[in-house]
């Protein structure tokens, strides 16, 4: 993260915590390694209540944010400002589970925000990639970028909406290459074969880092450019 930051120039790095600890959710320790690596602010999921020790962050000052869409009264908040770009958390519906719409609380969330930075992103967090699409298009022209994590597989689609947003449906892996979705291939390939539940690991050996550069015009809010960014570790 410090190479990639450096080499483009970054002004805020917004990294998906979501599977940090170990293959799943996130730790006040694994949050820290994050931060100090050069992370701003940091995403979640569906997987960010794994590990309990996480719950006070969440309520703190602590640059992490949860789905927006999650019932109301659950730890942490949905967004928040940081560098003067108002970074919000979505999570899907569909093959996911029984939230908030994602649309609506969107709607709501920009009606409310008075005083709402000009850059904007989001962070989606879903499954079917149509869902991803389709916020995509919902959203054009109103914020600065829709990004799709959760599948952990990168997608060819970044591009530049027709009202000025950049968009893709996923950013893809952080993790081990020879894996499947960051986990072991042999208990993954045991679940297939025998649907049993065999417990996963990380998988090991080489990593891949996936990553979404976007420029975003200042003035005006909309995405100048939008490119994929894949490096390999040895």
């Amino acid at each position: 993260m410090p190479q990639i930051r450096q080499e483009y120039g970054v002004d805020l790095t917004i990294v998906n915590a979501e599977n940090s600890a170990h293959g799943i959710g996130v730790t006040p320790e694994t949050a820290e390694e994050l931060f100090r690596a050069g992370a701003d602010v940091l995403t979640s999921g569906n997987h960010v209540w794994a590990h309990k020790t996480i719950l006070p962050c969440l309520d703190s000052e602590m640059p992490l944010v949860r789905p927006l869409n999650y019932p109301p009264g659950v730890p942490g908040k949905g967004y928040l400002v940081k560098k003067g770009v108002l970074v919000v958390n979505l999570i899907g519906r569909t093959f996911m589970d029984n939230y908030d719409c994602p649309f609506r609380a969107m709607d709501a969330l920009l009606a409310q925000l008075t005083d709402k930075p000009l850059v904007i992103i989001v962070d989606f967090h879903a499954e079917a990639t149509s869902e991803k699409m389709a916020l995509g298009r919902y959203l054009d022209g109103r914020v600065s970028a829709v990004l799709g994590t959760h599948t952990h597989v990168g997608t060819i689609d970044a591009r530049i909406l027709s009202g000025g947003t950049a968009y893709v449906t996923d950013i893809g892996l952080t993790g081990p290459i020879e894996s499947i979705i960051g986990d072991d291939p042999e208990n993954v390939l045991k679940r297939f074969l025998t649907q049993l539940p065999y417990r996963l690991s990380v998988g090991a050996g080489k990593s891949v880092v996936n990553a979404i550069l976007v420029r975003i015009d200042d003035q005006t809010g909309k995405a100048v450019s939008i490119q994929r960014i894949q490096r390999e570790t040895e």
